[in-house]
């Protein structure tokens, strides 16, 4: 996700946050810490790595600015935004440290420009199908007795919650609405930068996106996507 950090924004946050204490999620302040802890790796590696793969690209189709940035590395200080962590863990929502780019830098401007709008989610997928590999190796290494034990029941935990973090993080980057890699995606493929449509979604997205959020339009798409990826990891790898 690339954002800039408006009203709309604060807006969103102050909303999810009154919807979360509204329904008793911080009513088991130690079940929900422990919930949280659990996420925790999932949360890191796939913010942070999904920036990191941005920059990388970027940064090898001839653009230095990342590179420049300290952006080309894959340490989450360097990727992860103190605010959009902290939201992401109170209330669901959050982002990294937006990747900037010179376009102008590119070869082949419109395909780099797609290949780098791309890397963020691939990478969000190569995490879920690595740690999906994980999970199987756990099963046939250690067995079902020690993943049923308190140790390994943690790791195990944490393993799956990467893998649907990290789906769950490409599935909603996919929606094409701006700020999102989605639009930029849709952008480039069907090359409508230089439309008025284009400036206009893109002026006006932070908006979108929160009235999606708040509508729970992207709910109704995250939900049933990250279902059936899902049980497709687990049908052909983990189980």
């Amino acid at each position: 996700m690339r954002r800039n950090l408006d009203i709309s924004m604060w807006i969103l946050i102050a909303l999810l946050a009154f919807t979360s204490i509204r329904t008793g999620a911080f009513s088991d302040p130690m079940g929900w810490l422990m919930d949280k802890l659990l996420l925790l790796p999932g949360i890191v590696l796939g913010l942070s790595m999904h920036e990191y793969a941005h920059a990388k690209v970027a940064y090898k189709l001839g653009d230095p600015t990342p590179k420049m940035q300290g952006r080309v590395t894959a340490n989450p200080m360097a990727h992860i935004d103190p605010l959009g962590f902290a939201a992401l863990i109170f209330v669901g929502f959050g982002w990294g440290v937006p990747v900037q780019i010179n376009p102008a830098n590119f070869k082949k401007r419109r395909r780099d420009e797609l290949l780098v709008s791309v890397a963020g989610v691939a990478m969000n997928l190569v995490i879920a199908v690595v740690f999906a590999l994980i999970a199987r190796m756990l099963i046939v290494v250690l067995g079902y007795e020690f993943l049923s034990g308190s140790f390994g029941y943690v790791l195990w935990m944490v393993v799956i919650d990467v893998i649907i973090i990290n789906l769950a993080l490409m599935i909603f980057n996919l929606i094409p609405c701006p700020p999102l890699d989605g639009f930029s995606i849709i952008s480039e493929i069907f090359n409508i930068k230089h439309t008025d449509f284009y400036w206009t979604l893109y002026r006006y997205g932070n908006w979108i996106l929160v009235g999606l959020i708040v509508f729970n339009i992207t709910g109704m798409i995250l939900s049933p996507c990250l279902n059936f990826l899902y049980n497709l990891l687990s049908t052909w790898i983990i189980f």
